[in-house]
């Protein structure tokens, strides 16, 4: 990655500070749930349907964490600072 967040070794300096990423699991995510709607919403017991489901949870729970940690936790911890 290119951005100087993406390049930092920490998990929580970098989560909800790269745009790239967000985009990228948005997509992920997205993509994930459609193929699962029209592939796989029929017959949810198959293990490729299992498979999807995992990572469109997975890849909406850290999309979640990205924007909590965008919008909501690093402008209080700014506001915070300048106080």
């Amino acid at each position: 990655m290119t951005c100087p967040y993406c390049k930092d070794n920490w998990f929580w300096q970098k989560i909800g500070r790269c745009k790239r990423c967000m985009d990228q699991l948005t997509v992920l995510s997205v993509l994930c749930w459609i193929v699962w709607w029209w592939l796989f919403k029929d017959n949810p017991n198959s293990i490729e349907s299992i498979a999807l489901l995992m990572a469109g949870f997975a890849f909406n729970g850290l999309l979640a964490l990205h924007l909590w940690m965008r919008f909501i936790i690093i402008p209080w911890q700014n506001r915070n600072k300048k106080k």
